[in-house]
């Protein structure tokens, strides 16, 4: 009988490491099919950035145009722009619409390269947090009303980070929730348990560094994000410093105008 209870536990604890690895790989499935698709939607970004004690907040309609982002500011400090600057934000639209549509081949290639490449490297991380971390499943709940399976996250022996971004990733640890019907990320958080050093030490995130994510759907197969923070302490040459990034997002739509709105492959 120990020796068939011995079994049966091994099987059981085998068994949730299989499932933990499945709702990961569904998972990171699910964020691929949510960054090809991004490109799609046009919505209004809301931003509050901290720095040296002071604070500033500006809100955006965030476009596509001729295969990169555009943002033109709708509020500052909350506060719809006053008639005048309304209108002077809509010709500088105009005027950048008809830019983008008369460019050389040469300069649109180059300026959705870089749309692209910012593009890559946030893909890049979230790939790599799959990677990183080993996970462990340690219970259930609600979340925006979506049931959801939440799962400790703890940085993996061995792991070599591809990029210098994700070095970070080597001193992090947190949570993550998993829709458990569409496999999404309904909320990440991390900190920074112990500092990275970047650049022969000349640079270091610290302890303390926070990162928040909430994700919400816009369509039966697609999420985007509604909440990211960004809680950074840093050290530069000895000197610390310390910012918050605070952005929400809401009003997703699609891209209506094939030219406006036209997605980068």
């Amino acid at each position: 009988m120990q020796v068939l209870g011995i079994l049966v536990l091994a099987g059981a604890a085998h068994a949730a490491t299989l499932d933990v690895r499945g709702i990961i790989q569904r998972s990171v499935a699910a964020n691929e099919v949510n960054w090809k698709a991004a490109p799609n939607y046009s919505f209004v970004e809301r931003d509050v950035e901290t720095k040296g004690g002071r604070q500033t907040t500006k809100t955006y309609q965030v476009l596509m145009i001729e295969g990169s982002q555009y943002n033109k500011v709708i509020a500052i400090n909350d506060k719809p722009l006053p008639a005048a600057q309304q209108a002077q934000e809509e010709k500088k639209l105009q005027q950048e619409i008809a830019r983008r549509h008369g460019e050389a081949s040469g300069d649109r290639a180059k300026r959705v390269a870089k749309y692209n490449r910012e593009r890559q490297q946030d893909h890049t991380m979230l790939q790599e947090m799959a990677k990183a971390f080993d996970f462990k499943l340690i219970g259930e709940q609600a979340v925006n009303g979506r049931q959801v399976w939440v799962l400790d996250a703890t940085p993996r022996s061995g792991y070599r980070p591809k990029s210098r971004d994700a070095k970070v990733l080597t001193g992090m640890r947190g949570k993550l929730w998993v829709d458990k019907k569409d496999y999404q990320w309904v909320k990440v958080e991390a900190e920074v348990f112990r500092p990275v050093s970047f650049g022969l030490f000349i640079a270091r995130v610290g302890v303390g560094t926070r990162i928040a994510l909430e994700q919400t759907p816009v369509s039966a197969a697609v999420w985007l994000p509604r909440h990211f923070r960004l809680d950074l302490t840093t050290s530069i040459l000895g000197y610390g410093r310390r910012s918050i990034d605070d952005e929400t997002y809401r009003d997703y739509r699609l891209n209506s105008s094939p030219r406006i709105a036209q997605s980068s492959k």
